[in-house]
């Protein structure tokens, strides 16, 4: 790398992840940006809910007390400057929490908030307009609690210009809070794509903090031995727009390419096509390549003029919920464990008749210990001890306090080896789901709220219509060599999934290039249709990785609503891949060998 290099620090994947990673980086002296990743869309219906409770809540208080309170003076002294979407629904509020304890310390830190990403104020106009569901079209609620649109990078840039040392943003896209930063320092240009989609890819690859560092690593044993102390991932970004990434010396975990392309891959959707606010991002023909320990450049992404829209994520409620775990052990306990949960339910199911209060919206059980979630890949045979667990949902409050009533009476009325109900009686939560939809990005206008004054952002809103895209379909060559073995794809692939909405993204890549052709001739997307069927209720569709030498499925309706809405106990599709791993493969035995 040549010329001026800009050092990002990815210390946060999301609201609650370690401080270790933040008080990592910054003593590190291996960075001049701090980027602090603290929001999902589950963690937004979290702060909905919060902010609904308490106006001065809704957002991300960690960020105070877990960052500045106990690093303030460090970052100052090194001169690093911190930027962080700990906002949520309230930047404001969290804005005026980081000037109280910047005061208390006597620091000098100045903070700009960005604002202008809530869209409540337009959402009834856009309703009377026909809005639908960016996935399904469906028709929007009757009453939403917050709606937020993901803003880009130029606000934050903007709030740099003006001289913040800290910039807290509401819902922003994760790799904007890196791209502002490069915009900054580098001068880049809103229509400079191919630059605005490097500075995205650098943020896409640090934001989830240590995923990209050996964290969820599909090879898990390479690395877990320093879990405890895994590096936090470190963007080496120049104005050219090449980037290296690695970590804090003397940290765990590794940076190889592999850890780095699953992180490339993970929660992206068509690669030819990731939609970002600032551009769109080619990730098609994206390369990596191991440059020393722990240091991988990246390289290959292309970018495209942007659309004229915002995602926006509105939230709503959908009535309550209840999640109950009961451990059930003996002989037969999973069969025992079936009957305790039926047992329950028929009960509850009972009083409801009595009561006029009509049957659960949904229930899901699952008995944890048996490979429940596997369904019927599940391979659990005389287990002795599980975990029983009861998610209901229900549009009335009374019902689900009656079902949560109702859990501890089974450890004296149905089996016996009831060890305990975990944490005793379940809380009835309210259930906010999610309804994504475009605006317009002509309809928002976008702050900085600086020094006591607001500055606008100008926000190009001219950009190209996009939709999804159809998979293309590729030639492979057939696969020879001679005697073939039947293997479980991890054999010859690695995976990593995550979740949008209602939507599992599992990626798959080949461990060589030759290995390619036997997965795209057996991993079709109807073979893993077929695979994961008791899981994704909607279609699945194949779209192909080339410079990564693999496939991304989106796997729709498989998440039992998504986020706080779902009462599964994988509402993020964070194991499908690992599911996946076991899918049969017939290949050359060479291969294994």
């Amino acid at each position: 790398m040549s010329g001026k290099v800009i050092r990002l620090g990815g210390g946060s994947g999301f609201w609650g992840d370690s401080s270790e990673g933040p008080r990592q980086l910054v003593l590190s002296g291996e960075i001049d940006y701090l980027v602090m990743d603290y929001l999902a869309e589950i963690t937004m219906s979290l702060l909905a809910r919060a902010k609904a409770k308490n106006p001065a809540h809704g957002f991300a208080p960690d960020f105070v007390t877990q960052v500045l309170k106990p690093l303030g003076k460090e970052i100052e002294k090194r001169g690093i400057k911190v930027i962080a979407n700990a906002g949520g629904v309230n930047p404001l509020a969290c804005r005026n929490a980081l000037v109280k304890e910047i005061e208390a310390q006597g620091l000098k830190l100045k903070v700009a908030a960005v604002v202008g990403d809530d869209a409540v104020p337009v959402f009834e106009e856009v309703r009377r307009e026909g809005v639908r569901e960016m996935w399904t079209g469906a028709e929007p609620p009757k009453t939403i609690v917050s709606a937020n649109a993901y803003l880009g990078a130029l606000p934050i840039a903007e709030a740099l210009k003006a001289g913040a040392d800290i910039v807290v943003t509401g819902r922003c896209v994760d790799s904007a809070i890196a791209l502002g930063p490069l915009i900054h320092e580098f001068g880049w240009k809103p229509d400079q794509f191919d630059l605005l989609a490097a500075g995205s890819l650098a943020g896409h690859v640090i934001e989830c903090g240590p995923q990209a560092t050996g964290g969820i690593f599909t090879d898990w044993r390479d690395v877990a031995d320093s879990w405890d102390n895994i590096g936090y991932p470190i963007a080496e970004c120049t104005a050219d727009g090449a980037m290296i990434i690695t970590k804090a010396k003397d940290t765990g975990g590794m940076v190889t390419t592999m850890t780095v392309a699953e992180q490339i891959t993970y929660e992206t959707g068509d690669p030819e096509n990731y939609v970002l606010p600032d551009v769109i991002c080619d990730l098609s023909h994206v390369t990596v390549e191991q440059v020393g320990k722990d240091r991988v450049k990246v390289a290959g992404v292309r970018g495209k003029a942007p659309t004229s829209t915002y995602k926006v994520s509105a939230t709503y409620p959908d009535g309550f919920r209840a999640i109950a775990n009961l451990m059930v052990n003996g002989i037969d306990a999973v069969d025992k464990a079936r009957a305790v949960a039926a047992s329950i339910l028929k009960r509850c199911r009972r009083i409801y008749e009595r009561e006029g209060l009509g049957d659960f919206a949904d229930v899901n059980v699952e008995v944890l210990g048996a490979e429940a979630t596997y369904g019927p890949h599940g391979q659990a045979s005389k287990v002795r001890e599980t975990i029983l667990k009861i998610g209901v949902h229900h549009y009335d409050k009374r019902a689900v306090e009656i079902f949560s009533r109702e859990i501890a009476p089974a450890s004296t009325g149905t089996g016996q080896g009831i060890a305990g109900v975990a944490s005793g009686r379940p809380p009835v939560q309210p259930v906010l789901r999610l309804y994504s939809f475009l605006l317009e990005k002509n309809r928002l206008k976008p702050e900085v709220d600086f020094n006591g004054r607001r500055i606008a952002v100008n926000i190009p809103t001219q950009g190209q219509a996009i939709t999804n895209a159809a998979p293309r379909d590729e030639k492979y060559p057939a696969v020879n060599g001679g005697e073939s073995v039947t293997v479980p794809l991890i054999k010859i692939a690695y995976g990593r999934s995550g979740d949008k909405g209602d939507v599992s993204n599992v990626v798959i890549m080949a461990r060589k290039p030759e290995f390619l052709p036997a997965i795209a001739q057996q991993l079709t997307a109807e073979a893993v249709a077929t695979y994961m069927a008791h899981l994704a209720k909607g279609e699945v569709v194949r779209y192909p990785w080339p410079g990564l030498h693999g496939f991304n499925f989106l796997l729709h309706e498989a998440l039992g609503g998504g986020g706080v809405g779902s009462i599964r106990y994988d509402a993020q599709g964070k194991a499908h891949a690992q599911m996946l791993m076991d899918f049969p493969v017939t290949v050359p035995k060479a291969w294994v060998a």
